[in-house]
């Protein structure tokens, strides 16, 4: 096959035709598969040192959510080193990231392959791939002519998110191929609201506002902060984070504004406080609801005047602190019931955010799900882990009481189950590795331990994620009641979840 100059004109058109509007990935990558007539293709967006999935075309939805590393996946390592068109054979020894990912194609592997890298001058800047299911799919065309495609969608891309960059006044960067550590985790989200939020995010960020997030336990207020913060003119300077719910009342002043030495017993040496480790930065107070009133006066008078007292001294010091809180009560009503100062609510909530639960945000379900199944196979060196149909449908009409944490973990359970009870270095998550129900969680992680004692520590960190998970359901998210309820100290108890991953 030969690209007609008429054919040429007319990709070249639609790709750049209103490049600024919000499905501008979806219609590139839809031309491109009408003009190459390919069963399923992926526009990829380079980016510390993953290729991020912009747009996705006969592939299924969780790939939206799949951030695929380098150094997890060698053909897109391949098509990042090449510089030029790649073409894998059917027999490619190399593992395809798309296997099992081809709606209605899930137990067949992807036989024709075409990696076309995206530059923008010497930079890399994102990745066009292209599958079929004939292994002479993409014969018919030269290297010439697949250049001239990937010439013209790096225009677009470039373009594209040059707009993006624009409309967000946030200027990502672009850099060459390194192997350092990926970037942490973000905030994943389609679903309208969640693009609303991330606009309120980027909005709010430049400013120097106090930031008050609201929303469900699970819902992932922690990385909405650091996303504020790290938009804002104080990314350089710390993030402090601080759980006003694991603060001992006898400690938590010290914790805030730090203490002299003598200044109480076991007061050894003079300490800094949160707020002198965070001056010029941030400073996240994570559950502000559980802070007690005498705390509340102090903290106020932080916000009002901007200077501290260390426990024991009589001077000031002046601190310049932003300040974003997080609750998943609602603080209006702890103000009516007189459980949280009115001042202290409306000097927090100058720019308040609320954060979506998942139960509200449609086929973000699938997207988490995806990026939660690709984190699972890197750190189970596993080929492939991949949701059934049914399993897409279970999740999607769960009503997810535990929010993004539930998911996260719920995949988790689902991928130590499976492998427990499947050969290989495949895994499919079928519908009966979600045991929702309140019941079956623990009866899943009980099989768990019984049928896979080589990851025993494992499957005993899921089994104790849930036994939290369930003490915190029971006692309206309070952290006290829960530990009583799991005869606990609570201290212990909050670094217990911070090791197992359930608090930043």
């Amino acid at each position: 096959m030969s690209f007609s100059v008429d054919v040429l004109a007319k990709i070249a058109i639609d790709l750049q035709s209103d490049i600024g509007h919000p499905d501008r990935f979806a219609r590139l990558i839809t031309t491109l598969r009408e003009v190459l007539g390919c069963d399923a293709s992926a526009l990829l967006r380079y980016e510390a040192h993953q290729f991020i999935p912009l747009a996705i075309d006969g592939l299924a939805k969780d790939v939206l959510g799949r951030r695929f590393t380098l150094a997890g996946h060698p053909r897109l390592e391949a098509i990042a080193r090449a510089g030029d068109v790649v073409r894998f054979p059917a027999d490619s020894a190399l593992p395809d990231p798309y296997d099992g990912l081809i709606p209605g194609h899930e137990s067949l592997k992807v036989h024709a392959c075409l990696g076309l890298p995206l530059f923008a001058g010497q930079n890399l800047i994102g990745a066009l791939t292209l599958d079929g299911m004939s292994a002479d799919q993409f014969d018919s065309f030269s290297d010439e002519e697949l250049r001239l495609i990937a010439a013209l969608v790096s225009g677009a891309l470039n373009n594209a998110l040059l707009i993006a960059r624009l409309e967000s006044q946030n200027v990502l960067p672009v850099t060459s191929i390194s192997y350092s550590e990926p970037a942490a985790q973000e905030i994943i989200g389609l679903s309208d609201r969640m693009l609303q939020l991330k606009k309120e995010i980027e909005i709010v960020a430049a400013s120097d506002l106090n930031v008050l997030i609201s929303g469900e336990t699970g819902t992932g207020k922690e990385l909405v902060a650091k996303a504020i913060h790290e938009g804002s003119p104080r990314a350089a300077n710390p993030l402090v984070y601080l759980n006003c719910a694991a603060l001992p009342e006898s400690v938590a002043e010290s914790e805030l504004f730090g203490h002299v030495k003598g200044a109480f017993t076991g007061a050894i040496s003079n300490r800094s406080g949160k707020f002198e480790t965070a001056d010029n930065g941030t400073l996240f107070l994570d559950e502000i609801g559980e802070l007690s009133l005498a705390l509340q006066a102090k903290l106020l008078r932080v916000l009002q005047y901007g200077d501290i007292q260390r426990v024991g001294d009589d001077r000031s010091l002046r601190v310049n602190v932003r300040v974003l809180a997080a609750t998943n009560r609602d603080l209006r009503e702890e103000v009516l019931t007189g459980r949280f100062r009115a001042d202290l609510f409306h000097r927090l909530s100058v720019f308040p955010l609320s954060v979506p639960p998942l139960r509200e945000r449609g086929d973000d379900v699938l997207l988490l799900a995806g990026y939660f199944c690709e984190q699972c196979r890197l750190r189970f060196s596993l080929s492939q882990v991949v949701l059934s149909p049914g399993a897409r449908a279970r999740l999607l009409a769960y009503g997810w009481p535990g929010n993004v944490r539930e998911l996260e973990h719920a995949i988790h359970r689902a991928v130590v189950l499976a492998r427990a009870t499947r050969a290989g270095n495949e895994v499919v998550l079928e519908p009966h590795h979600f045991q929702l129900s309140d019941e079956s969680g623990v009866a899943d992680i009980k099989l768990a331990v019984l049928s896979e004692p080589q990851n025993l520590r494992e499957a005993t960190e899921a089994f104790q994620r849930e036994a939290i998970a369930r003490a915190l359901a029971a006692n309206q998210q309070t952290w006290s009641a829960a530990a009583r309820a799991l005869e606990m100290d609570v201290a212990n108890l909050h670094r217990l979840a911070k090791r197992l991953g359930m608090k930043p």
